[in-house]
């Protein structure tokens, strides 16, 4: 199975020089065949009142017509002409075999199965247990939410695919779904980079940034970063999302028409506004979170000899990585291959790559979705209050056993030394 997955692999992004017929940056491409149909039934044809009778016989002149239009083999028939959209190939094997069928639905099924659960205990945890919300504490309860409901779209995605490609709930919740689980993603993206900004502006600037570290600055951003993340995607609900395949079945979002040109304006606008503009916003303040931690002078080089600052350190680096992470392998893969397609489009007017581009943008749209499995890092490593509600759930349930043990020993040495003293007597 894995030998088979990463040929598939392999003929994707092989694919993706091949020559094409056409594709939108972010769809198959759709054809239409127009097959004509003829009915060879008599037609009787209603003739006009004879305005004057002395030119002929009316029925004479009637009977003639209709002798004309219903003999045999005669072209007087109805044509019919049935139009039905198609797909290349290439399209029609990638959306009916094995890697969208099997390797799609088991990581997105892992996905709902780790992060679900994951998300859910870390947004009660963000929202009930901790009172005394910092600023970071907002920004994760809000990530943890926006993981939450992108794990819990995932189900549709499995039987989606599962079935072959096609869509059974009908073009209004194919719209709604599409601008949901972009808007998400894309909701993610903007908030570990407002996480980052913050973290930031707490190690660099600690007493300056107090009042822009405030929890209601922190809501009235994350409320932003949601308005802006839902606009984003909300042309998606404006545009015809399903397509009847002949070859397939009724596909949601992967078969669009080429020739629309509002496609490639939006979707190069949002690769730019919701990765590539937060990717450098981000990695700008992890350099700086790096470089303030690094130790300046002997008496800095003593100080980080410490545990606290060692600690300190390591969970810095951890989260750099975590985040690099998210980033490299979740997010730019699927935005790379998006963008570079979209301006070659731009450029020669061309398609390139076409199906192949997009059947590897499917691929890294699928893995990028593991993201909501990786920010449960970022809020063990990113919040002290986080850290500090696990280690009392921990501490509480490791009290809870030892005192049951305790009492439980404590019962068995009363037996035990109950039984000598009932047998004394005077």
């Amino acid at each position: 199975m894995e030998v088979r997955a990463a040929l598939l692999l392999m003929t994707a992004a092989y694919a993706v020089t091949a020559n094409s017929n056409g594709s939108d940056p972010r769809s198959f491409a759709v054809f239409r065949k127009t097959q004509e149909t003829s009915t060879y039934e008599p037609i009787d044809y209603p003739l006009p009142e004879e305005k004057h009778p002395e030119k002929g016989n009316i029925s004479t002149r009637r009977s003639k017509l209709r002798s004309l239009c219903n003999s045999a083999t005669q072209n007087c028939s109805r044509v019919a002409s049935v139009e039905t959209l198609h797909v290349s190939d290439l399209a029609k094997t990638f959306l009916t075999g094995p890697l969208a069928t099997g390797f799609f639905p088991t990581i997105y099924s892992l996905v709902f199965l780790v992060s679900v659960p994951l998300n859910t205990v870390a947004f009660v945890v963000f929202t009930c247990r901790i009172r005394q919300k910092k600023s970071v504490v907002v920004y994760m309860s809000q990530l943890a939410l926006a993981d939450l409901l992108f794990g819990l779209l995932l189900p549709l995605k499995v039987h989606y695919y599962a079935r072959g490609s096609d869509w059974v709930f009908g073009e209004a919740a194919c719209r709604v779904f599409t601008t949901a689980f972009y808007g998400y993603m894309n909701l993610s993206v903007l908030l570990v980079m407002c996480m980052s900004v913050d973290r930031m502006l707490a190690v660099a600037y600690p007493f300056v940034s107090l009042f822009w570290r405030k929890p209601w600055i922190a809501a009235l951003v994350c409320a932003g970063a949601w308005i802006l993340a839902m606009v984003g995607t909300i042309p998606l609900l404006t545009m015809q999302q399903t397509m009847k395949i002949s070859q397939v079945g009724t596909t949601c979002h992967d078969v669009l028409h080429p020739e629309d040109p509002q496609y490639l304006i939006l979707f190069s606008t949002i690769s730019c506004l919701f990765f590539f503009l937060p990717l450098v916003i981000t990695m700008a303040c992890y350099t700086v979170i790096l470089l303030t931690l690094r130790p300046q002078n002997s008496f800095q080089g003593a100080l980080a000899s410490s545990s606290l600052s060692r600690k300190r350190r390591k969970r810095a680096m951890v989260t750099v990585c975590a985040v690099m992470v998210e980033f490299v392998v979740c997010f730019a893969p699927a935005n790379v291959i998006l963008l570079v397609h979209c301006l070659l489009l731009g450029m020669d007017g061309k398609t390139a790559g076409g199906d192949g581009m997009y059947a590897a943008y499917m691929v890294a749209l699928c893995l990028g979705s593991v993201s909501a499995c990786l920010d449960p890092l970022l809020y063990y490593f990113g919040s002290s209050q986080c850290r500090q509600q696990i280690s009392i759930a921990l501490w509480w349930r490791k009290g809870k056993q030892a005192s049951r043990a305790f009492q439980s020993s404590s019962s068995q040495e009363t037996c035990q030394y109950s039984l000598p003293c009932g047998s004394i007597t005077h």
